[in-house]
């Protein structure tokens, strides 16, 4: 997984510049509800007191169900409006839908959404189709935020840390507490508890799969690895984008490439950040259960963990920032293998090209032939990076893919229409 060829790496380096051009200036009109994908993006980075993942899967089971009510092609998520649906505009619901329920949770942010919203209308024609779509998105806005008043994402969870090998430290160069240690009590959108598809565990400190772990990472993730290609340098610096940002951007890539209409792209985005946002939460469950040490703080005290196979390097430290929060399993690695099931799910194959883009400089855009190849390199660019373990890069997505896999089979599936 860690060692794929440098000249295929480069030649599809290449392809992938060529192909990122071509798509941009392709001018591909998006839908109202992508834009509404992009709208909430916006507004949840201005927030950083919202976790963003779990908001954005808010606003796409609402733009959902309020065009699948007038629709009527896929299961119902949670919400059956009572506002008259006949003859209304999908459109005018999920602009709608998406407006109300984020100016409720965000009315900092008015203004912005103010404007969104009056551009979406302008290009709806006015009357009653309009009208009605409004009165839909409105009340399955109005439910699901009730739906989820109480589903624990505003929870105050202290965090204590421990002590000894294999118990997670603080990491530089903050050396700050763990982020969202509340994730983990969050009440799930499709799953049936956060612990539901927990992960297996890190191998035992003494074990020859936790040396092998170290040792790998301990030389291709250093900071001054002469191990590391050029090549595999940058896909661990290309996959350090904050999360959100980079799902979220390309996400929307992928969707208007494909010119979805707007009951399908109602579909794609709430299957998409519904595993996405359960995938997170259960990896937190994990995470915390687990607690384990970070590569930064393992390596320097590699003399500690009773493994005869590993050594410490005091002056060890990783290509990138190491996340401030437990080590197993990788976080990157539970979102990217919702995100692959999700695919294969929405388009009935793993064989789905996509160009993928990171706003990290120096990077380029990577195009992938498949869904596996995506979650291959995901893998391979938290070890790179040295901030995960290879064992827990691939406990990760075998975590996001169980998620992602349960959310296809019972959610926002299609329905057979009566005659």
């Amino acid at each position: 997984m860690l060692h794929r060829s440098s000249s295929h790496l480069c030649r599809r380096a290449r392809v992938a510049v060529l192909v990122g051009l071509a798509v941009t200036s392709a001018a591909i009109k998006a839908d109202v509800v992508t834009d509404w994908d992009r709208i909430a993006s916006d507004v949840l980075v201005a927030n950083p007191t919202a976790h963003p993942f779990i908001h954005l899967a808010m606003t796409h089971v609402a733009m959902f169900d309020a065009v699948n009510a007038i629709d009527r092609g896929y299961s119902v998520y949670a919400i059956r409006p009572q506002a008259d649906t006949a003859g209304a505009s999908a459109q005018a619901a999920a602009a709608a839908a998406g407006y109300f329920l984020l100016s409720s949770l965000f009315p900092n942010q008015q203004g912005v959404l103010d404007s969104a919203y009056t551009a979406s209308l302008a290009a709806i024609p006015d009357g009653a189709a309009e009208t009605k779509g409004i009165a839909v998105g409105q009340e399955v806005a109005a439910k699901i935020i009730a739906l989820r008043a109480n589903d624990g994402r505003n929870s105050v969870v202290p965090y204590i840390f421990g002590s000894g090998p294999g118990v997670y430290q603080a990491t530089p160069p903050a050396f700050g507490p763990p982020i969202t240690p509340y994730l983990r009590f969050v009440t799930p959108f499709g799953l049936q508890r956060a612990d539901q598809f927990r992960a297996y565990g890190p191998p035992d400190l003494t074990s020859a799969q936790y040396a092998a772990d170290l040792n790998t990472v301990r030389e291709l993730g250093a900071a001054n690895s002469q191990k590391r290609t050029a090549i595999q340098t940058e896909i661990g610096r290309f996959h350090t984008e904050p999360p959100f940002g980079f799902w979220s951007r390309n996400l929307r890539t992928i969707a208007v490439e494909r010119n979805l209409d707007t009951a399908q792209s109602a579909r794609f985005f709430a299957l998409v950040h519904v595993a996405l946002a359960d995938s997170l939460i259960g990896c937190w469950d994990s995470k915390y259960y687990y607690n384990f040490w970070r590569p930064v703080t393992a390596i320097p005290a590699a003399d500690t963990d009773g493994n005869s196979a590993t050594e410490a390097d005091a002056t060890w430290l990783p290509l990138a920032t190491t996340p401030p929060h437990p080590e197993y399993p990788a976080a990157h690695g539970c979102g990217a293998g919702a995100v692959v099931e999700a695919l294969n799910g929405f388009f009935g194959t793993n064989k789905v090209r996509m160009t993928f883009t990171s706003t990290v400089a120096g990077t380029v855009p990577h195009v992938f032939n498949s869904t596996k190849e995506l979650s291959d390199e995901i893998m391979a660019a938290r070890v790179y990076g040295g901030m995960h373990f290879p064992t827990s890069a691939r406990h990760g997505v075998e975590l996001g893919r169980k998620v992602g896999k349960w959310t296809v089979k019972h959610y926002f599936q299609p329905v057979r229409r009566k005659n």
